[in-house]
């Protein structure tokens, strides 16, 4: 067991220098998938396949024009066959590195905070921090 743990530390030891020396320094990446994260990727799936279902039902049940009767026809449907978890409403937008629900930058998917450090260091392509 020994000898094992020793080549797992010098084959580590070696893949670190051999990355300085190619001048790339790897950079630690946090990735927190914890218990909300993954129940928010489960409701982005289940949204994704009762999307159509999902806006006809929904289409119909606010139409001014059909009689009361088949509205509430279809409300009784969306309620039994159609999951709640499935809404738009449900879906939390987080940071896919960190996992934080507040300060998303919806278009890259980051945190306020891991954006700004990015952007920082020309990470993100066409994002530049403003001198002035």
């Amino acid at each position: 067991m020994a000898t094992f743990v020793t080549g797992v530390s010098t084959f580590f030891n070696i893949f670190s220098q051999s990355s300085k020396s190619l001048g790339r320094d790897f950079q630690q990446i946090r990735n927190y998938v914890g218990c909300r994260m993954r129940r928010d990727a489960k409701r982005r799936k289940m949204a994704g396949q009762y999307a159509e279902e999902r806006l006809r039902l929904v289409a119909m049940k606010r139409n001014d024009i059909l009689p009361i009767e088949i509205r509430d026809l279809v409300e009784k449907e969306i309620q039994e066959k159609i999951p709640r978890q499935t809404a738009l409403r449900q879906l939390t937008f987080r940071c896919v590195l960190t996992s934080r629900p507040r300060g998303v930058v919806y278009r890259w998917r980051f945190s306020r905070i891991v954006f700004r450090s990015l952007a920082d260091y020309n990470k993100l392509a066409g994002i530049q921090r403003a001198m002035w």
